[in-house]
């Protein structure tokens, strides 16, 4: 703000954008105006040239010298023991001032070579990066199609298709039928019946078809029983909580993993339970979409780094980075694909079917119902018998057997998985948290 009054000085470390709105005084005009003193070159003849421009704003008068020294990082980068040897030889002493053409065309030169490195430099990067551009655009499409639902079908029976025409191929590779049916039956949780006369007598693309044809039947099965199971519920919620409830939050689990869905509560009734579904399929791909690519990114990063190596053997890390980034992708994608088939095919309504759960369950309810019938009862008390002093609540003995942290025991989830043999510390925290109960041995 005071920069144009008269014997002012203003340090600026970085000139860009800086000093445009200098008004001077004008006893400064007349003493000759902005006086500009630049310490050292910059790497780029803009910024000197932008430094430059702070004298003769609008017309004003003005006047800028710069000032180099042979230790500067510009001049020891390029040709200062040159000169210095040449001044040693003319007899300069340190310290002494030299103005002459040959310097300031040096300088002239060492900026343009930085220029040009720079240059190089971005331009190589650049290159990298076209080549992750053209993954983004097949990842953020399939993002996109998840992320609204609008082509979401359609890239789910690809992606169904992709993977039955892997297994299909790596089997058929070795000849091997029965890592195709366990193939099957791993990756979609489903039993393909075909007998080894059938499987030797089909050509790839018939087996192929049948298997997709059979999982595809298989995954609409599925989604139609999750309907039946869910809308009865959704309805129920919708006529006891419909006026204060407008989103809702379901859960589904593929046995391993567990995610929350949350839907919209009147357009489930409005579409049969379809909304649950989409809504579903929309959260899963979109997690599983972003957890490969996240590790992808890693790892060509990685091989961004390691390619750099290539130039020891005078090979371009640039064509290896795109060679080996397309087999990276490649394997990427199928990846993805089984990723998602798997957990769509496998994903479902977790069913405490267990009678041990079931009973569990009952008895923390019953339990529940006694705590609170036990304090309603003294707060009764309590309002009839005012003067009475407040009597210490005791708290109900459970007789239950004590487990050690160490003990072997066997629990069973509410998935109706069971776990046999294996320490409470374990599964301390699940059986805190009412996911298990503990089974009698």
């Amino acid at each position: 703000a005071e920069a144009g009054k008269p014997g002012t000085v203003t340090i600026a470390t970085n000139m860009a954008g800086r000093g445009t709105d200098i008004k001077l005084a004008k006893e400064s005009k007349e003493a000759g105006g902005l006086a500009i003193i630049g310490t050292e070159r910059h790497e780029s003849r803009r910024v000197d040239r932008q430094l430059r421009g702070r004298a003769g704003r609008q017309g004003d008068t003005g006047s800028s010298q710069f000032f180099v020294s042979l230790e500067d990082n510009l001049m020891r980068m390029f040709g200062s023991d040159r000169i210095a040897k040449l001044m040693d030889r003319m007899g300069l002493e340190e310290g002494e001032v030299i103005q002459h053409s040959m310097i300031s065309k040096s300088i002239e030169r060492a900026q343009k070579k930085v220029e040009e490195n720079n240059f190089g430099t971005r331009k190589r990067l650049l290159e990298y990066d076209d080549v992750m551009n053209s993954q983004r655009e097949v990842i953020y499409k399939r993002r996109k199609n998840a992320l609204y639902g609008e082509r979401l079908q359609l890239d789910i029976m690809n992606m169904l298709y992709d993977t039955c025409e892997d297994i299909v191929n790596n089997s058929k590779a070795t000849d091997a039928f029965d890592d195709f049916r366990l193939s099957i039956l791993a990756t979609f949780g489903i039993d393909f019946e075909i007998s080894k006369e059938e499987y030797e007598a089909m050509k790839p693309n018939e087996l192929k078809e049948k298997l997709y044809n059979h999982v595809y039947n298989s995954y609409k099965a599925k989604n139609d029983r999750i309907k039946e199971k869910a809308l009865p519920i959704l309805k129920d919620i919708s006529k006891t909580k419909g006026a204060t409830v407008k989103e809702i939050m379901v859960p589904f689990t593929d046995g391993k993993k567990q995610i929350g869905v949350v839907t919209d509560l009147q357009k489930n009734i409005e579409t049969e339970g379809q909304e649950l579904i989409l809504s579903m399929e929309k959260i899963s791909t979109l997690a599983i979409i972003d957890e490969n690519w996240k590790e992808h990114l890693r790892e060509m990063d990685d091989l961004k780094q390691s390619v750099q190596n290539a130039v020891y053997e005078q090979k371009d890390p640039l064509l290896i980075y795109k060679f080996e980034g397309f087999e990276l992708f490649k394997r990427f994608i199928g990846k993805l694909n089984e990723d998602t088939s798997s957990f769509m095919m496998k994903l479902d309504l977790p069913v405490q079917d267990s009678s041990q759960v079931q009973a569990a369950a009952q008895r923390k309810q019953q339990q529940n119902y006694k705590e609170s019938k036990e304090e309603s009862g003294s707060v009764l008390s309590g309002g009839q018998n005012k003067n009475r002093p407040p009597v210490e609540k005791q708290m109900p003995v459970k007789s239950e057997k004590i487990v050690g942290r160490n003990d072997r025991v066997s629990v069973q989830y509410q998935d109706g998985s069971v776990k046999k043999d294996v320490k409470f510390k374990t599964v301390e925290e699940d059986v805190k948290s009412n996911k298990c109960v503990l089974l009698d041995e």
